[in-house]
């Protein structure tokens, strides 16, 4: 990442970093995306001290490159693989309820040009766990597969059961699809407009029990008298931790990690899956706030739907090496733009169009098919030693997906529970997440909620905040009265003062942390030269940046922003 920048930094050893020389944790946790985080959170909720680290800022790797969207995984049942459907679907249902302020229901319409197809051919794929010949799905196997879908649903009342609509009618609600579309299947699962919020939010629950550390841009190394060895990707410092067990949390970048660690292993076959944004108002209104989800010609999976005013494309699924950057090409690009005038001809995309590229490798288990949409979603636990220590017990995370974090979490927290010889003290299971907590959901609870956090501040900004944070915006708006809130100039959804209270509260390092993480301006193209440099100011502020520090920061940022996301920093200071 931004190699060029990094070259001429040469910053002081953190503090925070420098406090874990010498210093000794039940759990050390390595790798802070979605499965890590759930991880330490499940393991804090039970009293269990945690350090959780990761060579980047949280949300990073993997899951920054979600399609955000909690699903179940329909077409996994082709695989055979009805245990992780049935859970991901009841996770999903659990999520609506426990983050119901970033967990919200999605339509998803299925358009199909068969009736029959492919119903003799998807037995036998399921008995062979994915393996045979590819076939297009028809709606009587749509069908007989949303039945099954949705009875793993123990409360199908949360959303309203699937539906199927004829040519007429479907062509009615979708003039741009192909004519060719005989009918369509519409059911409900949900998506997560903001995913790196929902981590965020889980962060914060761990860290309110007193359990947690968490430090970023902090590498696992190597293993030195009994510990592990983590290296400051700022200062280039090192320092030695001690743990009484290691979870290698590192997706993708399992094997690797279990490398440095002195641990060869191949336990990784991750895909790649790239995606692209775009500003298209005319398909953003035909969409009118569904999700279209189909099979392309090559077998992939294909999904379009509108989020943040724009619309998400997605995805490809190529065998992908960790070792090397993943950047969404303009071959892949060209992918996405054949797949929307196959699906919907009468839409017409361009490069222009295109405000945010992204793309990650999904951490699946090797496994030996041929196809990369076929290898499993699932998870397991691969339990082992340390090199070089004492019987150190290191765990390996290998799998698991978006929808399923809180169900893996509590998994590698009951193995750890065990070993320790400790009882369970809380399940995660219901337990509402972060600013979810107390979420007005009638019109009169929300004005009641508003008008009583605005005292000082305006009742529209308490409103936009409450959208943006749940509950949780009670902080800011505590913050806020404390401390002013002055408009961005050029961005007057935002103050410098919310910005430094989400530097401070979430822990960002980096300018693209806020950038990419803490905010979505970047996914949504919401960044000029002027918003970048004002943010940065604010940034600089909280963090007590010298100008020379500030100006390296937004030099890396735009450099990241173009290198992996497609986003150029524009000649004249219009929002991109």
């Amino acid at each position: 990442m931004a190699k060029k920048s990094e070259a001429h930094m040469n910053y002081p050893v953190r503090s925070e970093f420098a406090a874990l020389a010498g210093h000794h944790t039940e759990v050390l946790v390595i790798g802070g995306g979605i499965n890590g985080i759930s991880i330490t959170r499940d393991l804090a909720l039970q009293g269990v001290r945690v350090t959780l680290v990761d060579r980047f800022d949280v949300m990073t790797g993997a899951s920054a490159a979600s399609s955000h969207m909690i699903h179940g995984g329909i077409r996994y049942l082709e695989n055979g693989e009805f245990r992780l459907v049935r859970e991901s679907v009841q996770e999903r249902t659990d999520l609506l309820r426990t983050a119901p302020h970033v967990v919200k229901p999605l339509r998803t319409t299925v358009p199909m040009f068969t009736y029959f197809a492919g119903t003799l051919q998807a037995p036998l794929r399921m008995i062979n766990h994915g393996k045979g010949k590819r076939t297009e799905r028809g709606a009587a196997l749509i069908a007989v597969g949303l039945m099954i879908y949705e009875s793993f649903s123990r409360i199908n009342s949360m959303t309203p059961r699937f539906s199927f609509a004829g040519k007429r009618r479907i062509a009615a609600e979708l003039p741009s699809l192909h004519k060719g579309v005989k009918c369509a299947a519409s059911y409900y699962d949900a998506s997560v407009h903001e995913p790196e919020r929902l981590a965020l939010d889980l962060i914060a629950d761990a860290k309110a029990t007193g359990n947690v550390q968490v430090v970023t841009y902090a590498e696992a190394v190597g293993v030195d008298d009994g510990g592990v060895l983590l290296k400051d990707a700022l200062s280039g410092g090192q320092i030695r931790i001690t743990a009484d067990l290691v979870v290698n949390a590192s997706g993708p970048r399992t094997d690797l990690t279990n490398e440095s660690l002195g641990r060869a292993t191949t336990f990784m076959g991750g895909t790649k899956g790239s995606h692209i944004v775009v500003d298209h108002p005319e398909l953003h209104a035909e969409l009118a706030g569904r999700e279209l989800f189909f099979e392309n010609s090559d077998g992939r999976i294909v999904l379009i739907y509108p989020v943040k005013g724009r619309v998400l494309i997605g995805t490809t699924d190529i065998f992908a090496d960790p070792r090397q950057p993943v950047v969404c090409t303009e071959e892949e690009v060209d992918y996405f733009f054949d797949l929307v005038r196959h699906i919907m001809p009468g839409i017409e995309l361009n490069r222009s169009q295109i405000v945010f590229r992204f793309s990650g490798i999904r951490p699946l288990p090797k496994q030996d098919v041929a196809q990369p949409g076929f290898v499993s979603r699932d998870y397991r636990i691969d339990e082992s030693v340390l090199p070089g220590t004492q019987e150190l017990p290191l765990l390996s995370v290998v799998g698991g997906k978006w929808t399923t974090f809180r169900a893996l979490g509590e998994h590698v927290s009951g193995i750890i529970l065990d070993r320790f010889g400790r009882e369970r003290l809380v399940s995660t299971k219901s337990l509402v997440i972060g600013g979810g907590k107390n979420l007005p959901r009638t019109a009169t609870e929300r004005e009641a909620w508003i008008a009583a956090h605005s005292s000082v501040i305006s009742a529209s900004r308490v409103e936009a905040l409450l959208d943006r944070y749940g509950t949780r915006a009670a902080e800011v708006v505590d913050t806020l009265e404390r401390k002013g809130d002055n408009a961005i100039t050029s961005l007057p959804g935002y103050s410098a003062q919310e910005i430094e209270h989400l530097v401070r509260a979430e822990q960002a390092v980096r300018l693209d942390d806020v950038l990419l993480r803490r905010t979505t301006l970047a996914f949504a193209g919401e960044l000029s030269t002027t918003r970048v440099n004002e943010i940065a100011d604010a940034v600089a502020h909280a963090l007590d940046w010298s100008a020379e520090r500030r100006d390296q920061e937004i030099e890396r940022a735009w450099q990241i922003l173009q290198e992996n996301h497609g986003v150029e920093q524009p000649l004249n200071d219009v929002v991109l």
